[in-house]
């Protein structure tokens, strides 16, 4: 059991999956709980996706061999990485696509994460026992064993991202997982716009938040808003900043029907530096050496954490009001 602030007098327990809110005016950061090493190398493999999930799966399983063999110890791969970004149509037969946890996709990568004795997080579409179906994430450590899932909790609803039509709100809450090598967030794709989202990963002591994504240009489509790659990126650099952790954003690539991915695959250390940025337009393996123990420096050194407010924060928890 964790005990963690919520930018509020609320104390959340997390237990199981599960979130319990309690009244009180008690806060416990949980400290990161990392192995003692501080140096870990991290993949993120970028592929543009056809209709052929065995096509997508056998070429991501070559990319995560070819990556554990320059010495990756965590690889995480896109959001939905087997499938075509089939949310951008308001109706479309996605059954097709679905699968269990565990199922076969994820015995496969846990067979493959304990050959090589690499923590391999696999984002799939998943088909619940109770019928529902989320976007979500498996985390597996390297022994091959699944250390748990996350339903991506922040669903879109817009042109060409009709998530809602799919997915289901995840229900399992924040998840930060202890592996060999790092303790480690998983938000999805649309959590990555959202501060509170990367702020509770920290407080449950994350290393790393990895963002498995599938975003991207709409066709003729011209933004009066600016350069939304840009924001993207800036966003999550912001997130590393605020609260003193290393973020890796993984994207796909290539054109499907009117989104154009921008790929732009990205890792940034605890102060907003891009450490490696993968291409907008090809294919590509991003393999990254990151120093966790720059978290606490960082941390430290901005004193965000030791001076919260969570008393003043209680506005942050309520709905809008339209």
């Amino acid at each position: 059991m964790v005990l963690l602030s919520f930018y509020s007098n609320i104390i959340i327990t997390h237990t199981r999956g599960k979130f319990i809110e309690k009244n009180s005016l008690s806060v416990t950061i949980k400290k990161s709980m990392s192995p003692k090493k501080s140096e870990v190398t991290i993949c993120l493999v970028q592929t543009a996706v056809a209709d052929n999930i065995s096509e997508n799966l056998h070429k991501t399983i070559k990319e995560v061999r070819m990556a554990a063999n320059k010495g990756a110890q965590i690889v995480c791969l896109q959001e939905l990485f087997n499938t075509v970004y089939f949310p951008q149509y308001e109706k479309c037969e996605s059954d097709r696509f679905a699968e269990t946890i565990p199922g076969n996709t994820t015995d496969l990568f846990s067979k493959l994460a304990k050959e090589l004795g690499i923590v391999i997080i696999v984002p799939i579409f998943e088909k619940a026992s109770d019928g529902d179906y989320y976007n979500s994430a498996v985390t597996i450590d390297a022994d091959g064993s699944i250390l748990g899932v996350y339903r991506k909790l922040h669903i879109p609803f817009d042109p060409l991202f009709y998530e809602k039509n799919y997915f289901k709100e995840g229900d399992l809450g924040y998840r930060v997982f202890k592996t060999r090598f790092a303790s480690i967030g998983i938000l999805i794709c649309y959590d990555q716009w959202f501060p509170e989202a990367a702020r509770i990963n920290a407080l449950m002591g994350a290393d790393i938040i990895f963002y498995p994504t599938a975003i991207g240009w709409i066709e003729g489509h011209h933004s009066q808003d600016g350069d939304w790659h840009n924001a993207w990126e800036t966003v999550q650099r912001g997130h590393a900043i605020a609260n003193g952790l290393h973020v890796a954003a993984v994207n796909r690539i290539g054109k499907e029907e009117r989104l154009s991915f921008w790929g732009g695959s990205f890792v940034s250390d605890a102060f907003g530096k891009i450490l490696k940025k993968a291409s907008n337009s090809r294919e590509e393996t991003l393999i990254v050496k990151v120093d966790l123990s720059l978290n606490r420096r960082i941390r430290e050194g901005w004193g965000f954490f030791n001076n919260r407010r969570p008393d003043s924060y209680q506005s942050i928890c309520k709905k809008i009001e339209k």
